[in-house]
């Protein structure tokens, strides 16, 4: 077949089977690409449609599409997407199964098309040999960015991803990425062992144009501007903490002080529960989730108009990932970090707790045999791969103290964006090698002192109107008057 009939099939898929008339930016070069059978790495910003990629050409191929992805509930999630929206043959082996189901779905795993599996999961001799008697048309590695020591959530388990695709005989491949600097994409490709002249890198810019960049630097009066914030942004949202416990005592506050029905959202919420909180949030019925950073993958919302940080992100590439989740829809948002002298520490403390000391890592070098019964599930499976992969104790050191080091800038890099006296666009940009091209307006607190969103009522709205006893206030303006004026 011709290019052009190629593109015509694929136009004529996207419309009959996902309802779709055309194409987000990148989509279509990147399910050309595995019509093509080349390899790709992908890296399209969060809120383009990335499981669309490797879901629309999984249908013109007989064999199984299998994806890796290291998130449960993202997983969870993309599996009962692709079920309400028709497609029945989807499977997820991770470990919210019982070991009844997980036995029943290997049995049958030649009967689904596609198949989610976390690292972990597939790592497991007794899955990775049942794979192996399937045929395998295409292997997606998400959130590709943890196989990179350099990257933002650097998984030990990612880096055995190489030898895997090997072991199931080197299939077509696509990993895919939101945010990852060159340095990060190099080593995805060498990881996952794919030459460049056979795999196309589909690298599309980071920056949002819809949503508005804003920093605060508050001086003692960070709780009342987020309550002011709150108040006052039209729309549903998100707010970042650093602290469940902050996160839980933020919804509760929200919900006895506002009008707004806010709920939390963090790693220690049963599933079934995070399930139902999910849900009434996409149907309006919660207006605003209080999370840690376990909120927000796979949310497709194309309505959240804002995005606050309360705590200080540890780096630009998590930061990029949360404000994305604001205005999918185009329509305009607002993303606003706010900051007190000082809250890089609490940055420094988590980070410090995610890698092995030095005496950590000897103790493991010495007694690998206690490593089972070690808590420090982290800091154990960084010391576990080294150790499993007969590296050295002093280089396995200095790859960890090159680490800290990397943290360490991301972390400045944070702190110098909330500083800086320039666009804060062109700063975040610059941190990912890419410029401004087009002049935005409104841009960010640097360029427009004063934001606004010029958005039509929402169904959000509708429900706060004709469900809300008290009326919503301020909620309601176009216009918002900030009363501490950002840097």
């Amino acid at each position: 077949m011709t290019r052009d009939t190629i593109e015509a099939t694929v136009r004529q898929a996207l419309k009959t089977k996902f309802g779709f008339s055309s194409f987000r930016p990148g989509q279509k070069e990147a399910i050309l690409s595995v019509l093509n059978k080349r390899n790709s790495l992908v890296m399209l910003p969060t809120g383009t449609g990335k499981s669309l990629c490797y879901q629309l050409p999984s249908y013109f191929f007989k064999g199984k599409t299998l994806i890796i992805s290291p998130l449960l509930s993202l997983m969870e999630d993309q599996v009962e997407r692709m079920k309400r929206e028709g497609e029945k043959s989807v499977v997820a082996l991770n470990s919210f199964m019982t070991q009844k189901e997980k036995r029943l779905a290997l049995r049958q795993l030649d009967t689904f098309k596609f198949i989610f599996l976390s690292p972990e999961m597939i790592l497991q001799d007794y899955v990775l040999n049942r794979l192996k008697q399937l045929d395998i048309s295409l292997l997606v590695i998400d959130e590709a960015h943890c196989i990179s020591q350099w990257g933002m959530d650097f998984r030990p388990d990612y880096l055995k991803l190489g030898r895997i695709r090997m072991e199931l005989g080197n299939p077509l491949t696509m990993a895919l990425t939101a945010t990852a600097v060159e340095k990060v994409r190099q080593e995805i490709l060498e990881q996952l062992h794919l030459d460049k002249k056979d795999t196309d890198e589909i690298i599309y810019s980071v920056n949002r144009p819809s949503i508005q960049l804003r920093t605060e630097i508050c001086h003692g009066n960070k709780n009342e501007r987020l309550f002011q914030l709150i108040n006052e942004i039209k729309g549903p949202g998100i707010i970042y903490f650093s602290s469940k416990k902050m996160a839980d005592k933020w919804a509760e506050q929200i919900r006895e002080e506002t009008d707004l029905l806010a709920e939390s959202y963090h790693s220690d919420l049963e599933n079934e529960d995070k399930k139902k909180i999910q849900a009434q949030f996409l149907s309006n019925t919660v207006h605003i989730i209080c999370a840690t950073s376990a909120f927000g993958m796979g949310i497709d919302k194309p309505d959240i108009r804002f995005v606050i940080h309360y705590h200080l992100p540890s780096n630009p590439e998590t930061y990029l990932q949360e404000v994305g989740r604001c205005s999918r829809d185009k329509k305009g948002g607002v993303a606003v970090l706010l900051y007190e002298a000082g809250d890089e520490r609490l940055q420094s403390r988590l980070q410090s707790g995610s890698l092995p000391t030095r005496d950590e890592l000897r103790y493991c070098y010495k007694y690998p045999e206690r490593l089972p019964s070690l808590k420090e599930e982290s800091k154990i499976d960084i010391a576990r791969y080294f150790i499993e992969q007969s590296i050295p104790f002093q280089t396995a050191w200095e790859t960890i103290e090159e680490r800290w080091v990397r943290k360490k800038r991301q972390l400045q890099f944070m702190v110098h964006y909330v500083h800086v006296e320039s666009c804060k666009r062109t700063c975040l940009l610059h941190y990912f090698n890419e410029k401004v091209i087009n002049d935005q307006d409104p841009c960010c607190s640097y360029c427009n002192r004063a934001f606004v969103l010029h958005v039509p009522e929402s169904k959000f709205e509708k429900n706060l109107n004709e469900n809300q006893e008290k009326p919503w206030k301020s909620v309601l303006k176009n216009l918002f008057n900030l009363e501490s004026e950002p840097i």
